[in-house]
């Protein structure tokens, strides 16, 4: 199973961007299908982006399509999150997950390996 540890969340303004890194370890990066996921006080994980395993393609939540990009580095072991044009409605606790499912998933159950996640909080 491969371990997952997300940095670079924060306290930021309306408008402003961040980039969420996720350093994976324990077993080959490449092998597995990346996905980021966030969770609002009292919601459930809402699905952001999931990036293929070897990073040519990309899936987005509607809520972020056009603002958020996914980026992976197989050399690094790391995927990336860039947070563009930020909405106080994109605070919440953003999480990276791994899956070794055979094409892109979107649903939080299909993931097998969490992060601790990282809190990005967005002020008016």
């Amino acid at each position: 199973q491969v371990q997952l540890v997300e940095s670079g969340g924060g306290l930021v303004q309306a408008g402003d961007s961040l980039r969420l890194s996720c350093a994976a370890s324990g077993s080959t990066f490449s092998r597995y299908i990346m996905g980021w996921f966030r969770q609002a006080p009292g919601k459930g994980h809402e699905f952001v982006a999931a990036i293929s395993r070897s990073g040519t393609s990309t899936s987005y939540g509607d809520s972020v399509k056009g603002r958020f990009t996914c980026s992976r580095d197989n050399a690094r072991n790391t995927v990336y999150l860039q947070l563009n044009s930020l909405k106080p409605e994109d605070t919440a606790v953003y999480y990276c997950a791994a899956t070794f499912s055979a094409w892109i998933v979107r649903t939080s159950t299909s993931y097998d390996s969490w992060g601790q996640g990282t809190q990005v909080t967005v002020s008016s």
